[in-house]
């Protein structure tokens, strides 16, 4: 009876022996198996997606065989580990056991979207509705309601957010896009307002970042950025008005259509600093970190006018008679390539000319985009004197 029962369990023995052996090998053949792929394609895990599911619709599409001992295998082997959301390439030759690794490590595609300094909200929220990888919850929301999905309701949304090229994966929305780009406009406002300069006319960061998008309006030549920060600080402390064209256009709105005549610059709007005193009650664009820095660190001098030069460039000026003479030659004479920014896009001309003691007379060429009228629940700040 004893050597029956020792007979049986060596033969259970052998049995298990031969089944965990037998297991094994199917395991290992089902993770060394080649994706049966003809060429590159994209495996979409959506947020909330199992591996068993994940193996499962990926032998349903006769991509791989054995899903059962894949799911063994994980069960046994990679328990409670996370399978990551988002996109992850398969290249012919790869093998599940690669893709598996590659679903350990989050290595899933990543793509960028780039918000360009100088765009406005209108511009930014078109962008963001164009790109098909993410995740679209702002379409038909306002712009007060965009502000407050993304946690920051009351806040007046232009020049809210920082310029730059965000990398995501598929699924993340645009309202999380959106909310790093005004973190991040947070972050480095911060970090310059902590290194401003001491005699700088800003009660709060805030009429820095009004300054600084007038600033990147003007001109896109780096070194000229602190000389225009510096006029417009200088004329703040003599009582002059700003007299910058990029805030008439703004406060036009949809209206504008790459013509600036006298009539609008003498059209009263909350944006145009040929009527109102001081900055305007908000950013009218997007800005960049040099533009915030020239703000906040403008160059120190005496001109209080400057004039486009025509290939992106100004003169400077510290009269009124100068800068006349400086109209005269590079706004009266225009060459047939003149341009006041450096961007290859020239604007119509003005069909009256525009007034010789306006610091900037030359025309901005027109958005992309018009930008939109404020809200007229945007609370606006107290202007810098």
């Amino acid at each position: 009876m004893r050597r029956k029962l020792l007979l049986l369990l060596e033969t259970g023995l052998v049995l298990a022996g031969l089944l965990l052996g037998a297991s094994a090998w199917k395991i290992h053949s089902a993770l060394e198996q080649p994706l049966n792929i003809p060429q590159e394609q994209l495996l979409d895990v959506p947020k909330g997606s199992t591996p068993t599911r994940t193996f499962l619709e990926l032998e349903t599409d006769g991509v791989i065989k054995d899903a059962f001992w894949l799911r063994v295998y994980w069960r046994f082997n990679l328990a409670g580990t996370p399978i990551h959301s988002g996109e992850y390439r398969m290249q012919p030759g790869m093998t599940v056991n690669g893709l598996i690794d590659s679903w350990k490590r989050g290595d899933v595609v990543q793509y960028s979207l780039t918000l360009v300094e100088g765009w406005t909200f209108h511009q930014v929220r078109a962008a963001l509705a164009k790109d098909d990888k993410l995740e679209q919850t702002l379409n038909g929301l306002s712009d007060s309601d965009v502000m407050a999905k993304i946690g920051h309701k009351g806040l007046f949304p232009e020049g809210r957010f920082f310029p730059d090229t965000y990398r995501f994966v598929r699924g993340m929305s645009d309202a999380e896009l959106l909310k790093k780009a005004f973190d991040r406009l947070d972050e480095v406002l911060a970090k310059e307002w902590a290194q401003r300069s001491a005699d700088v006319p800003y009660s709060e960061p805030y009429q820095a970042l009004i300054m600084a998008s007038l600033v990147e309006k003007e001109t896109g030549v780096p070194q000229e950025r602190g000389q225009i920060a510096g006029v417009f600080v200088r004329r703040m402390a003599l009582g002059m008005q700003l007299q910058t064209d990029p805030t008439v256009i703004y406060g036009l709105g949809d209206r504008y259509t790459g013509k600036l005549t006298r009539a609008h610059l003498k059209e009263p709007t909350p944006y145009n600093t040929y009527v109102i005193p001081g900055l305007p009650p908000t950013p009218i664009a997007m800005v960049g970190r040099e533009a915030i820095h020239a703000a906040l660190n403008p160059v120190e001098g005496s001109s209080l006018y400057f004039v486009a030069r025509g290939d992106g460039s100004h003169v400077f000026s510290d009269d009124l008679d100068a800068h006349n003479n400086a109209v005269r030659e590079y706004q009266l004479k225009r060459r047939a390539d003149y341009r006041s920014s450096p961007a290859p896009v020239t604007a119509p001309a003005t069909d009256e000319a525009i007034p010789a003691a306006s610091p900037n007379t030359a025309p901005d060429a027109q958005p992309q985009e018009p930008a939109p009228a404020p809200e007229p629940d945007a609370a606006a700040p107290q202007n810098a004197q």
